[in-house]
């Protein structure tokens, strides 16, 4: 196992972190969790070096936490630091800071917690807990010993990343979501330089994009399987994080105990530069071999934007290739069915000042229509 420095701290972090996001299933809800093969795969993990273990209120419809706790018993809380994340959106006024951390250190069974995350910030949710006065409270917590540390885990535009780090002097970590597919997605490669260039440790989620990386198709596929250097695709997406000095520690949610041994093994060749130039091209050639499955040609220039009408034109058609791309809907269905009437694909007017604007000459209404007919929650018949 490879360790680096946790951001300021004198504290050095194993490379790889457990997420417990995505624990073993023993039915098939998301709160049906294998309690015995989670412990299984936990410690064995701790026990060849893992030293983080991240989780959440929400993780596993509220088990991860309780799980996460038996884990750590019998001497186990000892060798790791352990995390757990504020809901902010569920946070309605200043109490229940207190309300929601006094519930998840009695579902961990412990005291305290080594790091504790505003969990999913965007610009409006960390407007909303700021102004309530989190900074403050959470500077009490630590003073009182629930929580060392504070840090925050990160959904929005770099912009929005820039502002929240900024915000406040004493952040220990960040929390973003990158991948060798997300350079550009959210914080992205500039949001993992300036929080590193702050002194915050980088914390990477989704290095293999919820392990969509793990199993590619078509071109992709082709791309690994004549790569000189053999490796599974989840190590070349994993390989590629830790390949930047930058990033502190990278979360892998592992559902199996094939992947604990196969991420642990790995590990311990996951120095800075340990992908070669001929390497990190290959990686060059995945990503845009992923690129060419979008059936959208949209380079997220956002020439299109704003919308006359309000329509998240960008956003939808990053939602409709991505499920393209992986053969999987669920998500961009879930999240689209979050979005504002006015933001939705249906709201197009079908005006032409899109087009107008798009240097890829995309039929942009054409788009449009087909998108919110594939993402659109479907309507029970009669109703």
């Amino acid at each position: 196992m490879q360790y680096r420095k946790l951001g300021k701290l004198d504290w050095e972090v194993s490379v790889l972190g457990f997420g417990a996001m995505r624990l073993p299933l023993a039915g098939k809800e998301a709160g049906e969790v294998d309690e015995a093969e989670s412990i299984r795969m936990m410690r064995y993990a701790i026990d060849h070096g893992v030293n983080y273990v991240d989780t959440a209120y929400r993780y596993h419809e509220g088990r991860s936490e309780a799980i996460v706790g038996n884990v750590l018993k019998d001497g186990y809380r000892e060798k790791v630091k352990v995390t757990t994340k504020l809901p902010v959106w569920l946070v309605e006024g200043a109490k229940d800071f207190d309300r929601y951390l006094n519930e998840q250190l009695e579902r961990l069974q412990m005291e305290n917690v080594d790091f504790y995350f505003l969990h999913g910030l965007n610009s409006k949710s960390w407007a909303k807990v700021r102004d309530l006065g989190v900074i403050r409270w959470a500077e009490g917590a630590m003073a009182d010993g629930r929580f060392d540390h504070l840090s925050f885990s990160f959904h929005d535009n770099f912009e929005a990343f820039k502002q929240i780090v900024d915000d406040y002097d004493n952040w220990t970590s960040a929390q973003v979501q990158y991948n060798y597919l997300d350079v550009d997605y959210q914080a992205g490669r500039r949001g993992v330089e300036y929080a590193a260039s702050k002194g915050l440790a980088v914390v990477v989620m989704e290095p293999i994009r919820g392990g969509q990386l793990a199993k590619p198709r078509g071109p992709v596929a082709e791309v690994w399987e004549n790569a000189a250097r053999k490796r599974s695709p989840a190590a070349w997406a994993l390989l590629w994080v830790w390949n930047q000095p930058e990033v502190s520690v990278a979360l892998s949610g592992m559902s199996t105990m094939e992947q604990v041994v196969e991420n642990v093994a790995l590990a311990d060749s996951a120095r800075p530069g340990v992908l070669g130039p001929e390497e990190l091209a290959l990686i060059d050639r995945a990503r845009e071999a992923y690129k060419g499955l979008a059936p959208i040609p949209c380079t997220g220039c956002k020439y299109c934007m704003p919308c006359s009408s309000g329509v998240e034109i960008s956003g939808i058609f990053q939602m409709y290739d991505d499920a393209m791309i992986y053969e999987d809907p669920r998500e961009a269905r879930w999240v689209y069915g979050r979005f504002k009437e006015e933001q939705r694909a249906d709201q197009c007017t079908r005006c032409g000042e899109c087009m107008d604007a798009c240097p890829q000459e995309i039929d942009i209404p054409g788009w449009l229509e087909k998108v919110h007919t594939f993402l659109a929650p479907k309507k029970e018949s009669g109703s």
